[in-house]
């Protein structure tokens, strides 16, 4: 049986399946992107900002027919497929727009010589990534990488082969060279042999806190340079002068959005007690008007999750969490459909001897947290193996920047949910990974800061 499978988790029905690469295949695949790097090289980086804009285009223009893969695939709703093909132009854009001045040599102060570091291309990159935004985690290593002239090879998630093969073809009708990108459905063994090819030169992981380490060991064995966007258990600190109305507008979906599939979404609710009770009716009021069916029809408010797989699993956590002294404040009644879907949930009274305190929740689970005060919600915060992202709210900015300040993760919101843009870098710290994506941070991932130093001029 073909280990990459389109399966509808709305209907559980498999609608496409993809086979493993062949030797040969691969061998081409390393073969052209590395010969592609190396005319790049040789090219000025203005030729691929244009083709990067013609990229951009290609995905407005063809926005429906990616979002509708991508639901079909994963399940989340259309709307947010569609808003992932308008973001991923954007970042296309970004970069089209910003690459060859952060690319640009930088001067460097010296009394030994006319000293500066050029920032160069350093060859092609493994890329490896998820199921939940199939479009959005590829383009945002893709991008930085085509402006630097680093050829990308795709090694999907097994569940999005449909959405990593169109996303390959849009890129090729939009004219980018052959061998920008290209996808492969790699086994596991494949992936460590492709790692270990002298061509290679970075690997670009998001995903699993298991996969990233396997990734990680296979690239430090062969002194490959790496970059891990890994788990989440992101808290979502609020504060005694938290604003209601922007309360209410946060919540609204921090904990729904994709089904709460999201590294970076809001998962341990941390609650100074004043605002305990007011943040569970909150939260409570946004589950409940959730409306389950058709990914695909506008009407649908809650989606099913990307697999049964999924579904199993987290009902398996909060089963665990329960067993182990965690409450239940309030969970959607069953959901009459035959798909993937997991009817969300409040949990509250999750001790720290509890199995899943430490776990990453990956759907719809609000996990509530009463704390005393601001330094109990910092402490609490950063009682966690992760630190990916975070959100702080408050109606007192300088107050909300100084919670901000002392917790230990790569991102912060102050009065928002996760939140991405082209501009801003993404990654985070301890078990999360490390290295950063988008952003000059991200453009800078696999370049080689190369000294030049001119000792006859000073």
């Amino acid at each position: 049986m073909a280990n990459y499978q389109s399966i509808n988790p709305y209907t559980n029905e498999t609608f496409a399946t993809y086979d493993h690469p062949t030797a040969t295949q691969i061998e081409e695949a390393l073969t052209l992107t590395h010969a592609l790097y190396k005319k790049w090289r040789h090219e000025a980086v203005s030729e691929r900002a244009q083709q990067l804009h013609q990229i951009a285009d290609k995905l407005r223009s063809e926005k429906a027919e990616m979002a509708k893969i991508m639901t079909l695939e994963m399940g989340k709703l259309l709307k947010e497929s569609e808003e992932e093909v308008l973001l991923c132009a954007n970042i296309c854009d970004w970069y089209a727009d910003h690459g060859e001045a952060l690319l640009a040599p930088t001067p460097l102060p010296s009394s030994l010589g006319n000293a500066y570091y050029l920032k160069q291309a350093t060859g092609v990159v493994l890329a490896c990534e998820p199921w939940n935004f199939p479009l959005y985690q590829v383009i945002r290593v893709f991008a930085p990488n085509f402006i630097v002239g680093n050829p990308i090879i795709l090694k999907h998630a097994h569940n999005v082969p449909g959405s990593a093969k169109l996303t390959a073809q849009l890129i090729h009708r939009a004219g980018a060279p052959e061998g920008s990108l290209i996808n492969l459905f790699l086994d596991y063994d494949q992936i460590a042999q492709v790692i270990a090819d002298p061509r290679i030169q970075g690997v670009a992981l998001t995903g699993s806190e298991r996969g990233g380490a396997s990734v990680a060991e296979s690239a430090g064995k062969e002194l490959k340079k790496s970059t891990m966007e890994l788990g989440g258990n992101d808290p979502f600190l609020v504060l005694a002068d938290a604003d209601h109305d922007q309360l209410v507008k946060v919540l609204a979906d921090a904990r729904t959005y994709n089904m709460g599939q999201v590294c970076t979404s809001s998962k341990r609710i941390i609650v100074v007690k004043e605002k305990y009770d007011e943040v569970l009716s909150i939260l409570k009021s946004v589950f409940s008007s959730l409306k389950p069916g058709d990914p695909l029809k506008a009407t649908t408010t809650l989606a099913p999750m990307n697999s049964q797989g999924a579904k199993d699993k987290l009902q398996r956590q909060v089963d665990l969490g329960v067993a182990n002294g965690a409450k239940i404040f309030y969970q959607y009644p069953k959901i009459d459909e035959k798909g993937a879907f997991f009817s969300p949930a409040i949990l509250t009274d999750i001790a720290p001897d509890n199995p899943i305190f430490d776990d990453e929740l990956f759907g719809p689970v609000a996990e509530v947290y009463k704390v005393e005060d601001d330094q109990a919600a910092i402490e609490l915060a950063n009682n966690s193996s992760y630190g990916l992202g975070s959100s702080v709210i408050s109606s007192n900015h300088d107050h909300a920047a100084k919670v901000s300040a002392q917790i230990e993760t790569g991102m912060t919101v102050i009065n928002g949910r996760w939140i991405t843009a082209p501009e801003l870098p993404f990654g985070g710290v301890k078990k999360s990974g490390y290295g950063r994506e988008l952003s000059q941070l991200g453009l800078y991932a696999f370049v080689n800061e190369h000294l030049v130093i001119d000792v006859t001029q000073k």
